[in-house]
């Protein structure tokens, strides 16, 4: 861990630097993050509960998608030039308020499309961003064409962010998707001409380990929450116990198989594939944030206060579940060149869930419990799979 001084140069970081974890700034940037997770979560639940399942996603994926890449952006400029002095420690906390402020303009984005508080939020984020990259360009002459790079691309979308507030549907949504691409371009444009930033590959593992855990934790607080508050309401009913332990079983199935595989050798071995595997993770974040709201919904069908059809609400939960599966799957097989019986079992898994939500007109707690019991047996199947290659590799 550096010692905070007054200033530092903001020369790029070894990326061998053995033991390099997430440090306390960061831990308490995450922690920001969760409030913005649990206002997503919570939205995307009003907007299933209510029946709106097309203009929740679309929120959700919106939204997410905004959260997601600030977060993404603090952590790799981080894992490059984290000099832990004044200034950077007073740019983080500029982005922190950034955070806070697109927290509260969640639900206006969910509910009406009215993406102002969302925007300054996200705003007041990539300024501060925007002079991090600035001051790395200053600093460090190796990465100084990178970090112009990166700091003219977001200025440039940022003001186009602005003014796409001002233009009139469908337009603003054809503005959105051309943005979306231009966000993801600009790290491929400044990366891939000239000396790439000396990022950790341990570092980046380990901190979207803590975003994962984020996201896992909202999934266990909107369960618990929504438990809490039926029991209250309702009592305590042998549904609820099922669906309760089905859910945790789920979450708990889904943290294990997410860490059961260490890609830091991978990330050091293939950094040209370091990209795909961070842009991947977008799926797999909102993915498992979804899970929570899914679950929420399965414990509002059990108390009878949900318009959601069983079907469906049995799809909230298999949906989001499957992509997770299908994504971290496919990435492993990308990026670590897993046997291929892993895929295999992983894509049986995925056809193996969506058939568990076919159970939820029968019984929603049920059909949770069965997509518990299922990822939960493609876990211990992987591992069986990994330890006898592993063996077989050590003969």
């Amino acid at each position: 861990m550096i010692s905070l001084a007054v200033i530092r140069r903001m020369s790029g970081r070894d990326p061998g630097e053995p033991y390099r974890a997430s440090t306390p700034l960061e831990l308490l940037f995450d922690l920001c993050f969760v409030v913005a997770v649990a206002q997503t979560g919570a939205q995307l639940h009003h907007s299933l509960e209510g029946g709106h399942i097309g203009a929740g996603l679309l929120g959700y994926a919106m939204v997410f998608f905004v959260i997601w890449w600030a977060w993404v952006n603090f952590v790799w400029f981080a894992s490059a030039y984290d000099t832990d002095d004044v200034p950077y420690r007073l740019l983080t906390l500029v982005q922190i308020a950034g955070v806070l402020v697109l927290s509260a303009g969640v639900p206006a984005a969910f509910q009406r499309y009215d993406f102002r508080a969302v925007a300054v939020g996200y705003l007041v984020i990539r300024v501060a961003m925007i002079g991090q990259w600035l001051r790395a360009a200053q600093a460090d002459p190796a990465g100084r064409p990178a970090a112009l790079r990166y700091a003219v691309g977001i200025s440039v979308l940022q003001i186009c962010w602005l003014l796409r507030l001002f233009l009139p549907a469908p337009w603003s949504w054809v503005f959105l998707v051309v943005l979306v691409i231009g966000e993801l371009a600009v790290p491929v444009w400044a990366q891939f001409r000239g000396n790439a930033t000396s990022w950790h590959p341990g570092h980046i593992r380990d901190r979207y380990g803590c975003f994962t855990l984020i996201v896992l934790g909202e999934a266990v607080a909107s369960e618990t929450i929504a438990v809490q508050s039926a029991i209250t309401d309702h009592g305590l009913s042998p549904a609820l116990l099922v669906l309760a332990f089905g859910g945790l079983l789920l979450i708990f199935a889904l943290w294990w198989s997410y860490f059961a595989h260490e890609a830091t050798e991978s990330l050091r071995a293939s950094p040209g594939l370091s990209l795909l595997w961070g842009y991947v993770h977008y799926g797999i974040f909102a993915a498992v944030a979804a899970v929570g709201a899914g679950l929420s919904a399965a414990t509002d069908s059990v108390t009878h206060t949900s318009t959601l059809s069983s079907p469906d609400t049995g799809f909230a939960v298999a949906v989001p579940v499957a992509c997770y599966l299908l994504l971290s799957g496919w990435l492993r097989r990308q990026i670590s060149r897993v046997p291929g019986q892993i895929f295999a079992s992983v894509l049986v898994g995925v056809l193996l869930v969506l058939a568990a939500a076919l159970l939820a007109p029968a019984s929603v707690p049920l059909a949770v419990l069965a997509m518990g019991v299922v990822v939960a047996l493609i876990l211990a199947l992987n591992l069986v799979i990994i330890h006898r290659s592993s063996r077989t590799e050590t003969r």
